[in-house]
């Protein structure tokens, strides 16, 4: 199983170092702004959510001035 993973990694590879640069980029551009993107939204939506959550159970001092600093 590792090994077919393995060969077809690398058969992949050896095709997209075979493309002419600017296909290339182009596959590039083509797989990794949408991966890039749905990364962000994950991030966003754990950090939002993160942050609701330690809203509801209350601030713990954040946002407010220090005295005597």
């Amino acid at each position: 199983m590792l090994r077919s993973l393995a060969n077809w990694w690398d058969s992949l590879e050896l095709w997209i170092t075979q493309l002419e640069f600017p296909f290339q980029v182009a596959l590039a551009i083509v797989v990794l702004l949408p991966l890039c993107a749905g990364v962000a939204t994950l991030a966003d939506l754990a950090s939002g959510a993160w942050d609701a959550r330690r809203g509801a159970r209350g601030r713990s001092g954040a946002g407010r001035p220090r005295s005597g600093a």
